[in-house]
């Protein structure tokens, strides 16, 4: 087993896991994600993120273990995934031709040790035509993911304009991670072949 560890099973923060070359396995962290009373966004955020990665560190002790967690925030409400097509449809009306924040937090656990992190980015959309809106939600794409939409697929056409990480929007922000890793005495350097390798 890897002796990185993903506490998540989403397939959009694995892929931009390997798209940086790091070597991991994935371990889905199960955790009560309730709100408590009076919790801002970003402390719930980085709260599950932390616990997500304690949760399964308890069954890997030696190995690192990367939680993350994100979500889509408006007026200080946070919008988490849809239950249904109607839900989803909803969310989209609220977001269309507004500002709102994408959340995500990321946790790095190495023994008793936890270190974390919130990165917030602002993302614009444009004004959605009712059309538009049930046309999007028809794909089924808006169904897994907070806010109801997925910039890093159909939803991207919506974004007018984002300010701050990109990654991070898609579910895990990639210099973040980076720095926590490198922190640990992990850089993602580390796990890159060397051109002596990928000759062999």
């Amino acid at each position: 087993m890897a002796s990185i560890i993903l506490a998540s099973a989403s397939p959009r923060r694995s892929e931009l896991l390997e798209q940086i070359g790091v070597r991991f396995s994935v371990q889905p962290a199960h955790i009560d994600e309730t709100p408590r009373t009076a919790e801002v966004p970003g402390d719930y955020v980085e709260r599950l993120a932390r616990e997500k990665a304690l949760a399964v560190a308890i069954s890997f002790p030696g190995k690192l273990v990367l939680g993350s967690d994100t979500s889509v925030v408006l007026n200080a409400a946070i919008l988490g995934k849809p239950s249904n097509e109607r839900e989803a449809k909803a969310m989209l009306a609220e977001l269309s031709g507004t500002t709102h924040q994408v959340m995500t937090a990321i946790a790095l656990v190495q023994g008793a040790h936890c270190e974390s992190c919130l990165v917030t980015t602002q993302v614009t959309f444009r004004c959605l035509s009712d059309h538009e809106i049930a046309a999007y939600v028809a794909t089924g794409e808006p169904m897994d993911k907070a806010g109801s939409y997925g910039i890093q697929g159909l939803g991207g056409i919506f974004v007018k304009e984002l300010k701050g990480s990109y990654s991070a929007v898609v579910g895990l922000p990639l210099q973040e991670t980076a720095a926590l890793l490198a922190s640990a005495g992990c850089p993602v350097w580390k796990h890159w072949p060397s051109s002596r390798e990928s000759q062999s």
